[in-house]
């Protein structure tokens, strides 16, 4: 079976790699550098809209790890919220069943010694972070891939598709899988399956290399931020990047770097910092805010959009790939996609 994965980002990697070790021949077709590359890389399930999306990105941590290899997984320290706020946020995820420890200012100062300790924080040792660029890559190599190509649409007949249209001509294929961020609605408009989406673009700063300063994933008032084992400390421009609701992003990028470079500083006072890369991507967000995972539109032809593809690739991969080669998905599988199937976007 011959499967057209549209999408190079961290989506269509995992889903390219997993369809391989079941015997599929997969072509990847790469547009445009999209939001993989300029994603914080925080894998977790602290962050989440309902019940339903809770379990699938509880799932995907399992996922990530069963894929091996890929995920530095250092935990994660949240003071995010403060007061009542912070409490009720500690007791929704353990009633959920999450991991959740509260730390004190002096067990914080002995799990992160060079950062300013913060009266408590929430500590979720399961969580972790990848390179999602390097994971890409690294989940593609031995698939083949197409870059440079611009795509007109999807072919279908006889109610099926039959492969991808591009002006240099149409890429036969047995299965096609939309795994192109933004790019999405618009290949699937060719064949009538609607995916309304959000504007969500983000600015993500990256500084240049520090002497080791942070050991997890920080979740602070004011800021969310990593540090890579090269020593660039990444972090978004906007505060609360998760639940980040900007439509349009107005002020130049090198501007909201500076502004996040004062907080980042004021975070590691013994550190002069300065970046050297900042980066505006649109994420990917389905109009609902929930991922769309599953069959849509004609025989053959599948969706994977959602924000964020980083937490959400492995158990993607793993509910996905057996659709698209036509095998059953356990009962647990199906009740945890159930939600985020694509045809709750249609009308009539």
């Amino acid at each position: 079976m011959h499967v057209v994965i549209i999408g190079g980002g961290i989506i269509g990697a995992a889903l390219a790699h997993q369809l391989s070790t079941t015997g599929a021949r997969v072509t990847v077709i790469e547009g445009a550098a999209g939001a993989t590359p300029a994603s914080f890389g925080w894998i977790n399930a602290s962050f989440y809209l309902n019940d339903d999306h809770f379990a699938l990105r509880a799932a995907s941590l399992d996922a990530w790890r069963r894929l091996g290899g890929h995920v530095t997984w250092s935990g994660c320290l949240c003071w995010e919220e403060t007061g009542a706020a912070f409490d009720a946020q500690r007791d929704r995820l353990t009633a959920l069943g999450y991991d959740v420890d509260e730390v004190s200012a002096a067990e914080f100062a002995a799990l992160e010694p060079g950062i300013t300790a913060p009266e408590r924080a929430l500590r979720f040792a399961q969580e972790g972070v990848a390179a999602p660029a390097e994971v890409a890559e690294a989940l593609l190599s031995g698939v083949r891939r197409i870059t440079g190509v611009q795509l007109t649409g999807i072919a279908t007949a006889g109610g099926a598709v039959t492969g991808v249209e591009t002006h240099q001509g149409l890429i036969p294929a047995d299965r096609v899988v939309v795994a192109a961020g933004t790019g999405s609605p618009a290949l699937l408009d060719t064949v009538g399956v609607a995916l309304p989406m959000l504007e969500r673009p983000g600015v993500m700063l990256r500084t240049a290399p520090v002497s080791p300063v942070m050991r997890h994933i920080l979740v602070t008032p004011g800021q969310e931020v990593r540090q890579d084992a090269a020593g660039h400390i990444w972090a978004p421009t906007a505060a609360s990047h998760q639940s980040d609701e900007t439509e349009e992003i107005t002020t130049r990028p090198d501007l909201l770097a500076d502004t996040a470079l004062v907080r980042l500083q004021s975070l590691v006072p013994d550190h002069a910092l300065s970046w050297d890369r900042v980066m505006l991507a649109a994420r990917p967000v389905p109009k609902d805010g929930l991922p769309v995972i599953g069959a849509c539109g004609p025989s053959g032809l599948f969706a994977a959009v959602m924000h964020s593809g980083v937490t959400l690739a492995a158990i993607t991969a793993e509910v996905l790939a057996p659709q698209v080669m036509d095998k059953p998905l356990s009962n647990a599988q199906s009740a945890l996609v159930a939600p985020f199937a694509a045809d709750r976007f249609q009308s009539g």
